[in-house]
């Protein structure tokens, strides 16, 4: 069992890793006022989408499992209307990112299936599955972060040639 946990530990760190590497991969080169644009009249914005995230992990595995004490402002991270500094915002998630990595090799074999409960998330019924189901979470909106950064670019270039 100790090796399950393990490799279960190792893979899943390595795996929020690779997301917040990713994540950073689509979101350096953008600037500021890129970061905090949405180019649609849906959806929300790159900025707005690592709030989430970041709120997204510091509840569900910070205030739920590593008992950081984070209170979430789930509706501010859609709706924050100034635009906080980008690596402001990228530190935060950086940090987050390392507190989820840090959890996660903080677990013991027993404490997978530790019973977990939280606000909206009743399928997460033991830690195991709340760091799996906020795994693909995160990448379900480096996805969207991807598809806006390409946008963004489209949108940068067809300016650039405009002018």
């Amino acid at each position: 069992m100790a090796e399950l946990s393990g490799t279960v530990a190792d893979e899943l760190a390595n795996y929020y890793e690779y997301v917040g590497q990713h994540l950073h991969k689509w979101v350096d080169p953008l600037s500021q006022e890129a970061f905090w644009h949405n180019p649609y009249p849906y959806g929300n914005s790159v900025g707005h989408l690592v709030l989430h995230l970041t709120g997204n992990l510091n509840y569900y595995i910070g205030s739920r499992i590593a008992e950081t004490g984070y209170i979430r402002h789930r509706d501010l991270e859609f709706t924050e209307t100034r635009p906080l500094p980008k690596e402001q915002v990228l530190r935060e998630f950086d940090r987050t990112i390392g507190m989820v990595v840090a959890t996660i090799r903080k677990q013991s074999p027993q404490a997978w299936t530790a019973e977990y409960s939280a606000e909206r998330e009743p399928e997460a019924t033991n830690r195991f599955a709340a760091f799996l189901r906020c795994a693909g979470h995160a990448y379900h909106h480096v996805g969207q972060i991807i598809f806006l950064s390409k946008e963004l670019a489209r949108e940068a270039g067809s300016k650039a040639a405009s002018q």
